[in-house]
């Protein structure tokens, strides 16, 4: 359904362009004054039959590049944004055994403001698999856990293992609302008082207090920890841990590499939405190449008179650039609320219906006037070769157009 909404959204807004342009053109010829200024508008108005193909290619290319820019732009905000919520710990550090583990936690208690247990164990939640976490009543939670709705007090109720949060991806497949009962593994029912966003998780996933975990599931495993300490302090505590327990690379990581290859994970992603940006934006400049070209072979019968009356070659040349730059303009701005709306269906219901949450959508001005320059851009190339076989056409040849004329 969310593809389908796409393709029509893309499709009827091609086939309305000639007919917002016709009328916006129809509107400026009306009042326009000046004879020159009445004739470019009109003029403009018969040449568009022969540009409209090739301008909405270059609709759906800017259409394109504003949706999916804006879809990648925002995912990039939010998950930067969530990630500094998320990875609050300085450290996080993975024992190999239980044994090791417990000696880690005497050790670490005077060095560290808190270590935090970072526990699970997997399940059935409402016959379907999850991961069920513990949490502890620390304020690394409560003032950095982002949650989406919750009840009040929710951080007290979990704490006191009356109640649970899960994460939007299984609050949405399961239509789960704050207030609901929720059925864990082994037949603990609790209740449900949060749900948070989980941006990147396929899978779905409750959190209980640590306390609550240890008692319902005595077998979790208990070798993962999240250390809280001053920044500064983080690296050199690091190379303490690594000496004292001879700690593989993989079982010690700081918050900025963690943060770091998260970043990269998601750049690589979507590295190749910029070579589609280009591509679509190259493709729509050649179609309007193409057509200005062999439209050019095709003016001389609409220019002659107008040369013949006393525009030079050089104002003839000036006039074609304006109409082929304000139909690049009038395109850009009709393209703007189609990617807009290309971007909400991408958001709201494909991205929802696919990995299972909703990002959030932001504006970015910016991009959309550095977009506007490579689309001017892009048409005023397209027009160069034809505009300068105008500029250096010989008189002969417009005086030919006249050679029948009785």
């Amino acid at each position: 359904m969310g593809f389908a909404i796409l393709g029509g959204l893309l499709l009827g807004a091609a086939l309305l362009l000639p007919v917002v342009l016709a009328l916006f053109l129809a509107l400026m010829q009306r009042w326009a004054s000046r004879p020159v200024a009445q004739w470019f508008w009109a003029d403009t108005r018969q040449q568009l039959p022969g540009l409209s193909l090739a301008l909405m290619a270059l609709l759906l290319a800017l259409s394109a590049n504003v949706g999916v820019g804006t879809m990648v732009s925002s995912f990039r905000l939010t998950f930067t944004g969530w990630l500094d919520q998320r990875l609050a710990a300085e450290l996080y550090v993975t024992a190999r055994s239980e044994t090791e583990a417990q000696t880690l936690r005497q050790w670490l208690r005077p060095k560290v403001d808190a270590v935090l247990p970072i526990w699970s164990v997997n399940g059935a939640v409402n016959e379907q698999p999850a991961e069920i976490y513990g949490m502890a009543d620390h304020s690394t939670y409560r003032d950095n856990w982002p949650l989406l709705e919750a009840l009040p007090d929710v951080w007290d109720r979990v704490a006191r293992g009356e109640a649970a949060l899960v994460n939007e991806q299984l609050a949405r497949r399961d239509n789960l609302v704050v207030g609901d009962r929720l059925l864990l593994p082994g037949g603990w029912e609790t209740l449900l008082a949060g749900v948070y966003s989980d941006y990147g998780n396929p899978t779905g996933q409750v959190i209980v207090g640590i306390d609550a975990l240890v008692a319902h599931y005595p077998d979790v495993s208990r070798l993962r920890y999240g250390l809280r300490l001053s920044p500064p302090d983080a690296a050199g505590l690091a190379v303490e841990l690594r000496n004292a327990f001879d700690l593989p690379s993989q079982n010690l990581v700081d918050q900025a590499s963690l943060k770091r290859r998260s970043l990269q994970i998601f750049e690589q992603t979507f590295a190749v939405t910029a070579t589609l940006n280009v591509l679509t934006l190259g493709v729509a400049g050649l179609a309007m190449f193409a057509s200005l070209m062999t439209l050019s072979g095709m003016r001389l019968p609409q220019l002659a008179p107008i040369w013949a009356m006393g525009l030079t070659r050089r104002h003839l040349v000036l006039l074609e650039l304006a109409r082929t730059m304000v139909l690049a303009v009038i395109t850009l701005v009709a393209a703007l609320p189609v990617g807009l709306g290309l971007a909400w269906v991408l958001l709201a219901i494909v991205n929802v219906e696919a990995f299972g949450w909703r990002l959030p959508i932001y504006l970015f001005p910016a991009d959309w006037l550095r977009l506007g320059a490579l689309a001017l851009g892009a048409a005023l190339l397209s027009a160069l070769i034809p505009l300068r076989r105008l500029a250096v056409i010989a008189p002969s040849d417009l005086l030919k157009v006249f050679a029948n004329e009785r």
